[in-house]
């Protein structure tokens, strides 16, 4: 299952480069995740790893991915959002949680 992979993978990616993940919820279109990056590490360093090595292994597990009518050669959309957190981090976690329940 193509959810179950992202998850692995994203759990052995931020292990890999000491990120921690506080909440992380994984639609079908979609992730929303709030973790802790250290210093040391950029976050577009952090994100072009993440979104790259995912890509990678999903494209070499389902070939078919990479057919029309799914995404060609690009999996993840160009950009992402991200925000530091601060006052509102309780409320944002649990906004995430419990995102498929909406």
């Amino acid at each position: 299952m193509i959810k179950s992979l992202v998850e692995h993978d994203m759990q052995t990616i931020c292990s890999w480069k000491n990120v921690e993940i506080q909440e992380a919820n994984i639609q079908l279109d979609h992730i929303h995740l709030v973790c802790s990056i250290p210093p040391k590490l950029s976050v577009s360093e952090f994100m072009g790893t993440l979104k790259g090595k995912i890509a990678i292994k999903l494209f070499k597990t389902y070939p078919k991915l990479k057919q029309k009518p799914y995404w060609g050669n690009h999996f993840w959309s160009r950009g992402y959002f991200v925000s530091t957190v601060g006052l509102d981090e309780e409320m944002i976690k649990r906004y995430v949680k419990y995102q498929s329940h909406q």
